[in-house]
């Protein structure tokens, strides 16, 4: 059976020479992308921008190349934050994340 790549999933894409790890920021039978790189906004921009403060780099995945995705792990929100063996939320969730118990 072959893997379908999820939101929130922590993915390796074993790809030649160059492999890429990362979240599974948007998830579609179309293509995924894998959260590559994430970079604080300088201060400056903050107030001409969105209302994200950080910038990302993405990488888009074809449904063609998710047999080389090797799922590590998945989490319940974009908020928690990982400490040694254990879960903290931090931040504010949203209404389209829900946390499965």
């Amino acid at each position: 059976m072959s893997y379908t790549p999820q939101f929130n999933d922590y993915v390796v894409w074993e790809r030649p020479n160059h492999p890429i790890e990362g979240w599974v920021y948007f998830a579609d039978k179309s293509y995924i992308t894998i959260e590559y790189k994430v970079v604080p906004k300088h201060p400056e921009d903050l107030p001409y921008g969105t209302h994200h403060q950080n910038e990302r780099v993405l990488i888009i995945c074809y449904p063609e190349s998710w047999h080389q995705l090797r799922y590590i792990k998945s989490r319940n929100s974009v908020y928690e934050k990982e400490e040694e063996d254990s879960m903290e939320m931090v931040g504010k969730g949203t209404r389209r994340e829900s946390i499965q118990v």
